[in-house]
């Protein structure tokens, strides 16, 4: 059942198209870390499993640890003292400091990208604003233009026939 729930995580996780790759990579990196803690705490308690001085005895316990340890709290109040015990708390903490850096590179990269799309498209509406304010001075140019001629030639007898 386990493995069923992080198939579909996992597909829903890489499996959209549109998503890019850094959010694609957080949110493997998440996932990661979300079995590695559980894996871990069970580990963490059976490597402490009937060591002197253990308190790492129980799965709640061994959560708990793990969850400090990933995200580098460090309460002091559980902790491993066997070497198999530190090496599962070594591979938590490494994975969790990675799995925090990968999700704040994306969402520094999430911000980064909103702002150059802004200043991307506050760039594209000046150029167009520039092109239709030359194309009606062009336009009024040419009607101006017309009007002289019209003017010109003595045509501007003020019956409206003249339309331009």
């Amino acid at each position: 059942m386990l493995s069923g729930f992080l198939t579909r995580a996992l597909g829903a996780l890489l499996g959209k198209e549109g998503r890019s790759l850094h959010l694609k990579a957080a949110g493997a990196a998440t996932l990661v870390l979300l079995v590695v803690m559980l894996t871990g705490s069970w580990g963490v308690v059976v490597a402490e499993h009937g060591a002197p001085r253990a308190n790492l005895t129980s799965y709640p316990k061994g959560l708990w640890w793990a969850i400090e340890t990933a995200t580098t709290v460090g309460y002091g109040d559980f902790y491993p003292v066997t070497w198999w015990g530190r090496a599962v708390g070594s591979v938590v903490m490494v994975v969790g400091i990675t799995t925090y850096g990968m999700v704040t590179a994306a969402l520094a990269t999430w911000f980064v990208g909103k702002e150059q799309h802004r200043k991307h498209r506050l760039a594209r509406d000046a150029q167009e604003a520039r092109v239709w304010g030359e194309e009606t001075a062009h336009a009024l140019h040419e009607r101006f233009d017309r009007l002289e001629e019209v003017l010109a030639a003595g045509g501007g007898s003020g019956n409206g026939s003249e339309r331009g």
